[in-house]
C-alpha cells in the first residue's frame, strides 16, 4: 500500500467505484471500473473501494479480476451493511459473498441515527448496536481489517447523541480500526463539522480508544470539500471521496478539490508530489470513461481553472502568475491558459500565439491585424474563448502560416422526413453529397446520416480519408448551437461549437451563420483542418526530437 510522508499524513479512500457510481446517468461497465481502479492505484490513492461483492456479477467479477492481477499501490476494498436484524453475522449470505472477494480490508456501514434504526430498519435501538458489533466481531475474525462507516452520523448525533456515540462504541470495542462519520444528507456546514468531530475526538480519548477517524461527506450544502477540511483540522486522519465529485443526488466531497487543498494549503500529506502532478489528467481519464463531459470550470482541475481572459490580467500574468493564480497549475498537472475574445488586448494574442508554437512580437503588424479581425468577428457572434483550434487557424492565416488540406467545391444536403405529418418517434434520414478538391483534383462523395450534419461530416471524411488517412482516427464528441438574438426569429444568426477528437486530445471550432448548415459546415470544416495540422506539428516535433537524440547520440 501507498506509504505517505509521516508529516501530518491524511489517508485518502477513494469511493468512485461504488458511491460514484449512484450519481445519475454514470453506468460502469466492469472494464470501466478496472480502468478506473488502475488509473487511482497509479495516482497513489491508498485506499480504493471497488464496490459491494455479491450485490451484482460485475462486482464480484472485478474483486475476481483483481485477485488474479493486484493493483500494484492501493489496498482495494470491499463495501457492505451489517448483517440482518435478528440473525447471526456468521450466518448471513451476505458477508460470505464478502469474504470470498479476498479483500484484506472491508468497509461496512450501520445506522448511527435513532430515526433510522426504527424507521428504515425497523428494530429496536439495542439490536441495531448488536447488529455492529456482531458484524465486525465476525469479521475480525476472519482476518480481515475493518472500516466502520457510521452512516448519517451527523444528523443522528444533533437528534440523540447518547445513542449515535454509543453505536461508535460497538464498532470500535467490536475491533473497528477506522470510524468514518458519514454527512450522508450533506446538509451538515462547517461549523457543525468542527465542533461534532471535536465532541468524538473527546469521547474517544476519555474512552481510551486508539481508533483513527475518518470522514464522508455529500455535498447537497455544496460545503463538502469545506466540510472534509473542517474534519481534518479537529484530528480527522482519512477523507472518503470521489473523482471530480460524483455520487448520488449532488455527489460526494471533490477529491480533486479536497487533496490539494489539504495538501499545498495546509500541508497535509496526502499523495506524493510526483503523483499530485497527475491528478488532472486522472480527473479528465474519469470524466471520459464515465461518459460525463468534463467540468471546465472545475476548480485546480478544470480547463478553466487557470484561464486569463482580461487584457489587464493576462498582461500582470505574464509578469508573474502569483497576480491571479492561488498556486502553480503545474503541481496538479493543469496548465496556465490565455483566453482570447473581444475584450483581448494585445499581450492575450502574444501569450496564445507562444501557446500556439508561433513567434510573434508587438513589432510585427500581423499582431494588430489578429487582434482587429478577433474582435470583428466576435462582434459577429463568433466566440473564440471556447474555440481556440478555431482561433489557432485563424492567427495562422492572418500570418500566412495556413496550409491548404482541402477546398470544399460546394455541398448540398436532402433530408427525408419520412412522413409529411410531424411526429416525435420518426426519424430523420439525411443525404449530402459533397464536392472536394485536393491536390488539384476535384472528386464528388455522397454519405448518408441521421441528420443533415452527420451526413456532411460523413460525406466529407469519405472524401478526405483517402488521401488523409489519420482523418480515419477524428470524432465528433459534442455539437452545440445557440441562437444569437431570439427576437429575429427563424432568420437569425446561429453559432455552432464543434468539439472532435482524436481518442487523446480534443479541440473545439465555430461557425456562425444565418443558415444552421453553413455554420455547422464551417464548424466541422474547420475541426478537420485543426485536426490535421496538430498531427502535422506532433510528427514535426516528433521528428525534431529524434534528429535531436541522434545528434547526442
Amino acid at each position: 500500500m501507498t506509504t505517505l510522508s509521516p508529516s501530518k499524513p491524511i489517508w485518502i479512500y477513494d469511493t468512485t467505484l461504488r458511491d460514484g457510481a449512484q450519481r445519475e446517468g454514470i453506468s460502469l461497465s466492469l472494464d470501466d471500473k478496472l480502468r478506473i481502479a488502475r488509473r487511482l492505484d497509479r495516482l497513489g490513492i491508498p485506499f480504493i473501494e471497488g464496490g459491494w461483492p455479491g450485490a451484482n456479477p460485475k462486482d464480484v467479477q472485478f474483486f475476481w479480476h483483481l485477485k488474479e492481477q493486484p493493483l500494484t499501490q492501493a489496498a482495494l476494498v470491499a463495501f457492505c451493511s451489517t448483517r440482518r436484524p435478528n440473525t447471526k453475522a456468521a450466518e448471513d449470505p451476505m458477508l460470505q459473498a464478502i469474504l470470498s472477494a479476498g479483500t484484506e480490508w472491508i468497509t461496512f456501514f450501520g445506522k448511527s441515527w435513532d430515526l433510522h434504526v426504527t424507521e428504515g430498519l425497523h428494530t429496536t435501538l439495542e439490536e441495531n448496536r448488536a447488529m455492529i458489533a456482531d458484524t465486525a466481531e465476525y469479521l475480525r475474525s476472519q482476518g480481515r481489517r475493518i472500516m466502520y462507516d457510521a452512516e448519517h452520523w451527523f444528523d443522528g448525533y444533533k437528534k440523540n447523541p447518547h445513542y449515535a456515540l454509543s453505536t461508535l462504541d460497538a464498532a470500535v470495542q467490536a475491533g473497528a480500526e477506522w470510524v468514518i462519520l458519514c454527512d450522508t444528507n450533506g446538509g451538515s456546514l462547517p461549523y457543525e463539522i468542527n465542533a461534532i468531530v471535536r465532541d468524538v475526538q473527546a469521547h474517544f480519548q476519555q474512552q481510551q480508544y486508539t481508533v483513527k477517524l475518518g470522514i464522508h461527506p455529500h455535498n447537497d450544502s455544496d460545503t463538502a470539500v469545506a466540510n472534509a477540511i473542517a474534519a481534518v483540522q479537529e484530528g480527522a486522519q482519512m477523507v472518503q471521496g470521489t473523482i471530480n465529485g460524483y455520487g448520488e443526488r449532488c455527489g460526494n466531497v471533490n477529491l480533486c478539490s479536497a487533496i490539494p487543498n489539504l495538501q499545498l494549503k495546509l500541508g497535509y500529506s496526502c499523495l506524493a508530489e510526483e503523483q499530485l502532478a497527475n491528478l488532472t489528467e486522472t480527473s479528465r481519464f474519469v470524466s471520459e470513461v464515465v461518459n460525463l463531459a468534463p467540468n471546465h470550470h472545475a476548480p485546480f482541475v478544470g480547463r478553466s481553472a487557470f484561464a486569463h481572459k482580461g487584457g489587464i490580467h493576462v498582461s500582470a500574468v505574464a509578469r508573474n502568475p502569483l497576480t491571479y493564480e492561488h498556486l502553480q497549475p503545474e503541481k496538479i498537472g493543469n496548465q496556465r491558459r490565455i483566453v482570447v475574445s473581444d475584450q483581448a488586448g494585445l499581450s492575450n494574442i502574444l501569450a496564445k500565439a507562444r501557446s500556439f508554437g508561433i513567434d510573434l512580437d508587438k513589432q510585427n503588424p500581423a499582431c494588430r491585424q489578429i487582434l482587429d479581425r478577433l474582435k470583428e468577428l466576435e462582434n459577429q457572434g463568433y466566440q473564440f474563448e471556447g474555440a481556440e483550434a478555431s482561433f489557432e487557424l485563424l492567427m495562422r492565416s492572418t500570418l500566412g502560416q495556413a496550409q491548404s488540406w482541402f477546398e470544399i467545391k460546394g455541398f448540398n444536403v436532402h433530408c427525408d422526413m419520412g412522413a409529411s405529418t410531424p411526429d416525435p418517434t420518426m426519424t430523420s434520414n439525411a443525404l449530402a453529397t459533397i464536392k472536394v478538391r485536393v491536390n488539384g483534383r476535384d472528386f464528388l462523395e455522397v454519405a448518408e446520416g441521421n441528420g443533415p450534419v452527420a451526413a456532411l461530416d460523413a460525406a466529407l471524411r469519405k472524401a478526405l480519408v483517402k488521401f488523409y488517412p489519420e482523418i480515419g482516427s477524428f470524432y465528433l464528441t459534442d455539437y452545440k448551437v445557440r441562437i444569437l438574438d431570439g427576437t429575429a426569429g427563424t432568420s437569425a444568426k446561429t453559432r455552432v461549437l464543434v468539439e472532435s477528437s482524436d481518442g487523446l486530445n480534443r479541440w473545439t471550432t465555430v461557425g456562425v451563420s444565418t443558415n444552421i448548415l453553413d455554420a455547422s459546415y464551417q464548424a466541422v470544416v474547420e475541426g478537420l483542418e485543426y485536426g490535421l495540422l496538430f498531427v502535422h506539428k506532433t510528427q514535426e516535433k516528433d521528428s525534431s526530437q529524434s534528429v535531436n537524440l541522434a545528434s547526442f547520440g
